[in-house]
């Protein structure tokens, strides 16, 4: 948060256990704002979760964010939101990809948990501002409204996972580490000259609720074996598979067929449907996808004017930009166009819209329209 006249903020800083977070806390208390830290007890059993200090979720990150404030010198307390994050985070993992679509967890802790729990408590407690570790920018515009934008250093923006924030949760919202152009070895050279221990720990990465990252066998143990066909673009049966909830959208490997295609190229996932249990499969170039509708869009700050406009989109956390034509249909439902075919697009996933830096918004992928090939 910045302001032409910057005053002393009471700030509470989400600590992880991780050198990001903890560094973002060090450099909100240097600047001279009023800082108390937090760590987020996530699991109602935290051996359940990752361990071997992987930086999220684990009885050992919540040690290594204690001490982290103790060197800064600053209050610390950890909350128990074990019972929102199942219901609002991991129980929502699970309808997704029961229901054929493919979530993304990070951005929907961000949304319900950390910028919703989190902030809703830290407002009532009269906290200003929460604090966390994300590559991310608020920008204050001269009439008061606030904007998110990429990180100065693109190589870490984390922008996509914070499209769900509107205005009311950027304005009390704080990214120490967004608007500096620092590599991750000079943020932990910068954890290490302030004492921090966690300056040599492991980034986290994941779904920190799967401890072993078998996301297969995590849904396998809650949705149990569902037996259905693999089948290919005519509907002709090629295998049969253990539960559709097991694939993704754009998957190569594991589709256990046992025999190749007629013309010898790889067979990717192209649907899933929960309604008949069917997942079918076919040549890459049936993964092209011109257009998508989205639901539920949430914008961050000023909502997009009427009409079709251009600006560029990301689809993954870490993945790249493309063109697109974007048109609000109504409160609930955008309708998207590419200006080139992309491959991979999924139901459940996020589309976040960009016009340059700025970070119009976010919305979930619904439907999408793929190319028609022609028959040779």
């Amino acid at each position: 948060m910045t302001d032409d006249a910057p005053r002393r903020l009471r700030v509470l800083a989400a600590m992880s256990g991780g050198v990001d977070s903890a560094v973002a806390a060090a450099r909100a208390a240097e600047a001279g704002h009023d800082v108390t830290g937090v760590h987020l007890a996530l699991s109602e059993n935290p051996k359940s979760f990752r361990t071997g200090a992987r930086g999220c979720c684990t009885i050992e990150d919540s040690h290594d964010a204690r001490r982290a404030a103790d060197v800064i010198g600053i209050p610390f307390y950890v909350w128990d939101l074990a019972e929102r994050f199942r219901e609002d985070v991991v129980d929502d993992f699970i309808a997704e990809y029961e229901a054929g679509r493919t979530p993304n967890p990070c951005l929907r802790c961000n949304e319900k948990i950390k910028f919703a729990a989190l902030l809703d408590k830290a407002l009532a407690l009269g906290f200003d501002a929460v604090c966390t570790g994300h590559y991310a920018t608020v920008v204050l515009r001269e009439d008061g409204s606030r904007e998110l934008h990429r990180a100065s250093d693109m190589a870490k923006d984390q922008s996509y996972v914070l499209g769900v924030l509107d205005e009311k949760q950027l304005a009390h919202a704080m990214f120490p580490l967004g608007d500096t152009i620092t590599t991750k070895p000079e943020i932990r050279e910068e954890a290490a000259r302030r004492g921090l221990f966690v300056a040599k720990k492991p980034d986290s990465h994941d779904i920190c609720f799967i401890a072993d990252g078998d996301t297969q066998g995590f849904l396998a143990k809650r949705l149990g074996a569902a037996e259905g066909d693999i089948v290919d673009e005519s509907g002709a049966v090629l295998g049969t598979h253990e539960g559709a909830y097991g694939f993704t959208i754009g998957q190569r490997k594991g589709l256990r067929i046992g025999h190749p295609a007629p013309d010898g190229k790889p067979r990717y996932v192209l649907d899933i449907s929960p309604v008949d249990n069917t997942v079918t499969v076919g040549p890459v170039e049936s993964l092209d996808v011109t257009a998508l509708t989205a639901i539920r869009p949430r914008w961050c700050g000023r909502p997009p004017t009427a009409g079709p406009a251009t600006y560029t989109a990301q689809l993954r956390a870490h993945g790249g930009e493309t063109e697109v034509t974007a048109e609000l249909i109504d409160e609930t439902e955008v309708q998207v166009t590419f200006t080139e075919p992309v491959r991979g697009v999924a139901p459940g996933q996020a589309i976040v819209l960009y016009d340059g830096t700025r970070v119009v918004g976010s919305a979930t992928i619904a439907t999408t329209d793929r190319r028609v090939r022609a028959e040779a």
